[in-house]
């Protein structure tokens, strides 16, 4: 078993940076998501010390992808670190700006903005917004001319490109919900830079997340490139190539790609390219990650409630749950679960780990070997993407608290929910 970055057994105690994960529990509570600041850094400072060595062709920014991991902290984080943001919401816009984060270096991608997320965006300053359909352009040309602005945009364009990963997060395809098609996007190009209000500014796509593999990408930016290429034969000039995220993370035991070597040989063909061009104009690089950055830098702490051996399965209930960790009952996902105390001093069984939820798909891990007792504290690795982000209030249960870890020092950057915040905006009937 291989940990995370700053997650280590000290003396039979798993520790999280410097602090001990059985009093981050004890101080405050299970279910509770930790996130190693140290981790968080180490995993942007890949990015962007690679993008600081960027070659001639133009610069690099890193756009974290605020839906992986939205915490105020860890935005503000990323912030003070110089990211730009990718986001998909009005509400993640609010946040990047209340976390300090900089309107200009904000893309707002996805498939439904709406007029008054546009407007919002719009009077801030957006960096940019990544069209996904003609309909979104026109909508959009229709705010900005009412508001007296021009919006900066760039067309999310649907390569049709297998990203080789789980179907809910393939983006990158025919069917795919996702962007224009390539097929489509020079004339959706000329149609977009004749409406009013738009500036043209870029080309984007993104094809998935959780990639394990670095052709899928290249074979992405082989296609932007050719698209860049004709858009400029045809009179339009674009400043950036924004190639998305979705570089995977270690849960198990796949083979990841490394950040410096994918960007390395991004930089090599872009630079190769710009240079073969006869204007020799250079073109800005955008990237887009989430999970990279903040998948392995979290853990959910939990504790064993109930053990219940059976004829056919040993279930392990715990007090976490599907409405705190979704991806293992949506996806199928797996995290390695580890105990709290290596020492535990019981023979180890076969457990599903499963929550109080009245689902039977309510479950964290199938048959893992575990030394358990009632009581025990267990951390799921590698929550810090998409495990908060995704919780809920099903069962009427309050989300976990979150916790940033610091060396030894530890900080509550969000509170655990009570019961009665849960209906506290609902009314009873006269």
């Amino acid at each position: 078993m291989k940990l995370p970055p700053y997650f280590a057994y000290r003396d039979g105690a798993l520790c999280i940076e410097e602090v001990a994960a059985s009093a981050i529990a004890e101080r405050f509570g299970t279910p509770t998501y930790v996130y190693s600041k140290a981790a968080l850094l180490r995993a942007f400072d890949a990015y962007q010390a690679t993008c600081a060595a960027r070659g001639p062709s133009g610069g690099a920014v890193v756009c974290y992808a605020v839906k992986a991991n939205s915490n105020l902290a860890v935005l503000q984080l990323f912030a003070r670190a110089g990211a730009g943001f990718d986001i998909v919401s009005g509400g993640e816009l609010a946040r990047v700006l209340a976390a300090g984060g900089r309107a200009d270096s904000i893309l707002f991608s996805g498939v439904g903005k709406s007029p008054d997320e546009m407007r919002q965006a719009l009077d801030v300053g957006i960096g940019c917004f990544n069209v996904e359909s003609l309909s979104e352009a026109r909508q959009l040309s229709a705010v900005a001319n009412a508001a007296g602005k021009l919006a900066p945009v760039s067309l999310r364009v649907n390569p049709d490109v297998d990203a080789r990963t789980h179907p809910y997060i393939a983006t990158g395809l025919k069917e795919s919900k996702f962007g224009i098609p390539y097929a489509d996007a020079v004339s959706a190009y000329r149609a977009v830079a004749a409406l009013p209000g738009l500036a043209v500014i870029g080309v984007d796509c993104h094809i998935g997340s959780q990639l394990l593999e670095v052709a899928p990408l290249m074979e992405a930016l082989d296609k932007l490139i050719e698209l860049i290429d004709a858009l400029a034969a045809a009179g339009i000039f674009v400043g950036h190539l924004d190639l998305g995220g979705g570089i995977g993370i270690r849960y198990g035991d796949e083979a990841t790609i490394e950040t410096a070597e994918y960007l390395g040989r991004v930089f090599e063909r872009v630079d190769r390219w710009r240079s073969e061009r006869h204007d020799g104009k250079p073109i800005r690089l955008l990237f887009e990650p989430g999970r990279s950055l903040v998948g392995n830098a979290g853990a959910l702490l939990m504790r064993t409630l109930v053990l219940k051996p059976g004829p056919v399965r040993n279930f392990a209930v715990v007090d976490a749950a599907m409405n705190d960790l979704l991806r293992p009952t949506l996806y199928d996902a797996w995290h390695e679960v580890v105990p709290v105390r290596s020492d535990a001093g019981v023979p180890a069984l076969q457990w599903d780990l499963v929550g109080p939820i009245c689902e039977s798909g309510d479950w964290l891990a199938h048959d893992r070997s575990l030394a358990l007792a009632e009581g025990d504290l267990l951390a799921c690795l590698s929550a810090g993407a998409y495990g908060m982000a995704m919780s809920s209030n099903y069962n009427s249960r309050p989300r976990a608290a979150e916790v940033m870890v610091d060396g030894q020092s530890l900080h509550l950057v969000r509170d655990r929910e009570t019961v009665a915040q849960l209906f506290a905006h609902e009314h009873r009937l006269p």
